[in-house]
């Protein structure tokens, strides 16, 4: 079975847990035969007039003894098949977070943070659901149903249980295609399920804009469109398992029917008893729910069938990047270089980066500028080992990046991107993001370097303030001084600020600037950003245009260049003085 072989790695891990249900199953289904005998039994000596009142008290008592057992038994199966169910979904959830943390953008860019969500919510419970619930009903199946059978047989008369089984064949090809349709039709459902998801993601992130273009009743339609789209495929799969009900019901009725007047022949032949008889019917009754069990072990193990697929499908997805077999172990990069670098995102038509080339000893400063969409913040991602690039483009210390184990690389950059990601958390628990031991005093460092400290007086419970979600309490340059307080924490080799300066003014820029010249003295920066004053102490500025380096060399010798570095700078000096 498919699904079993997917999840070999818990069940081999689990298999005593499961042994133990599976065993109390099976006595429970055991003992529930003893009763309709002795229900039998007693009927038959009523008949006969031989019923006395201690047989009648000791049949009491034995069918409550035997009641309170089976509860006992019941209870301890149920928990333990369940909190199996319920510690798959726990560790399906953190090997699926395992994996998105692994991810590189070229994983999310095929799969949308709805489908995501949807498989961490509604998959994984179905699959859960499959190993506890459906192993449940495929145990009181097999067992329950093979017992009740050989009792019948053994107890009671062969020849009337073969004739009210009959129309079992009918049952197992009916529930064979409800199966199959309904696998089917669930992953449509699942599908809309994810893409519901993305709509009210998109609806809740960017509500503000939404209002701002009074768009919210287009926006409701739109939503209403999606969800109809949800309640429809749920709605088919609703169909479907509303069949399995009536159709083991029919079934079910015509068995009776052929017990009922077969048994009443055979009673009259004298080939069975009264007492028989009813015990016959009590034991086709049990049968019910073996066959209830049946039609719905195929509909929950077609849904974790089709969610297992879905999960499965994700795990299969590989990174674009691998750590190499026997990395080279570089302590710390003394020099940052690139040659001859271009680079293209993944299904771009174009390269955003074009042969460039460049050298930064440790403790340098590079300045990245250009125009929007030049690549300076395609050059600075380089650096963060998120995509796979052309072997011997770049090297750490003289070693190509490919021969250094990623995450050593990691530990190396302490990146500022231009949006910033904030939980809603505290203050202190957004700066402290990367060093979660980091002291009180390392915190406040970090605020200060970030000329942040002020702000944080001002707010409720200064560090202790909930920014709220994504950061909304914070304007925009509040926000970008959490994010450069977040990284100057980490105090990393390498600082990289994506035009991280943005928002802030040019005297709380230059504070900026001259704490990370006086804190960071013998550690790499690279900056990158549309306004030249922040780059204009740098060691080296590259001015890239369509992804190629324009210019290059310090701010003095592009100055006397003349060419679009001078330029911008005069007008920005110009547009400063008019400010002022």
């Amino acid at each position: 079975m498919s699904f079993v072989t997917r999840l070999q790695w818990f069940f081999k891990t689990r298999w005593g847990y499961y042994a133990v249900a599976i065993a109390l199953m099976a006595t429970v289904n055991l003992l529930q035969t003893i009763p309709p005998k002795m229900i039998g039994n007693t009927i038959d000596h009523i008949q006969r007039g031989k019923l006395t009142a201690s047989e009648l008290s000791h049949t009491v008592l034995l069918l409550a003894g035997l009641a309170l057992l089976m509860y006992g038994l019941v209870y301890v199966w149920i928990t333990t098949l369940y909190g199996n169910s319920v510690l798959l979904e726990k560790l399906l959830r953190g090997r699926f977070m395992a994996h998105l943390t692994r991810m590189t953008p070229s994983f999310f860019q095929r799969n949308s943070t709805g489908q995501l969500m949807a498989l961490a919510t509604n998959d994984i419970l179905a699959i859960g659901n499959t190993a506890g619930y459906g192993v449940m009903t495929l145990v009181n199946t097999l067992v329950g149903a093979s017992v009740v059978i050989i009792t019948m047989i053994s107890l009671i008369d062969y020849r009337l249980m073969l004739a009210a089984l009959v129309p079992l064949p009918l049952l197992a090809v009916a529930i064979s295609y409800l199966g199959r349709k309904v696998r089917t039709r669930f992953l449509a459902a699942q599908d809309a399920f994810g893409k519901m998801n993305d709509h009210a993601l998109e609806s809740i992130s960017g509500i503000r804009v939404l209002r701002s273009y009074v768009q919210e009743h287009r926006d409701l339609d739109a939503f209403d469109a999606v969800t109809t789209g949800v309640m429809d495929r749920n709605r088919e799969v609703s169909v479907l398992n509303a069949m399995f009900q009536p159709i083991i019901s029919l079934i079910v009725g015509v068995s009776y029917s052929i017990g009922i007047g077969y048994g009443s022949y055979l009673v009259f032949t004298h080939d069975i008893s009264l007492g028989q008889l009813v015990s016959f019917n009590i034991y086709l009754g049990m049968l019910i729910w073996p066959m209830i069990s049946f039609g719905e072990f195929i509909n929950v193990l077609q849904r974790g069938n089709a969610s297992a697929d879905r999960v499965e499908r994700s795990f299969r997805q590989e990174p674009d990047l691998a750590d190499p077999e026997r990395p080279v172990d570089v302590e710390v990069p003394e020099r940052i270089e690139m040659r001859e670098l271009s680079f293209a995102y993944p299904a771009a038509e174009h390269p955003s980066l074009r042969g460039v080339s460049f050298r930064l000893e440790r403790g340098q400063t590079l300045g990245i500028v250009g125009r929007t969409g030049s690549g300076k913040s395609t050059l600075l991602k380089q650096l963060l080992r998120q995509y796979p690039l052309d072997r011997e483009r770049l090297f750490f210390s003289g070693v190509p990046v490919e021969a250094i184990a990623i995450d050593r690389v990691k530990a190396w950059v302490a990146y500022v991107p231009q949006e910033h990601l904030l939980l809603s958390k505290t203050i202190s628990d957004n700066i402290a993001l990367g060093k979660p031991d980091a002291s009180d005093a390392e915190i406040a460092k970090a605020v200060d370097m970030a000329s942040f400290a002020a702000d944080v007086a001002l707010m409720p419970e200064g560090l202790g303030t909930i920014v709220g979600e994504n950061g909304v309490m914070l304007s925009g340059g509040q926000k970008q001084r959490l994010a450069i307080a977040r990284a100057l924490l980490m105090n990393a080799e390498i600082l990289v600020m994506d035009d991280s300066l943005s928002a802030v003014d040019a005297r709380t820029e230059t504070r900026i600037l001259q704490h990370i010249r006086q804190e960071r003295a013998g550690r790499t920066t690279l900056i990158a950003t549309h306004r030249l004053s922040a780059v204009s102490h740098a060691d080296w500025i590259l001015v890239l245009d369509e992804g190629r380096i324009a210019e290059e060399g310090t701010h003095e010798e592009l100055m006397h260049f003349g060419g679009w570095y001078r330029k911008q700078w005069d007008r920005q000096q110009m547009e400063a003085g008019l400010e002022e």
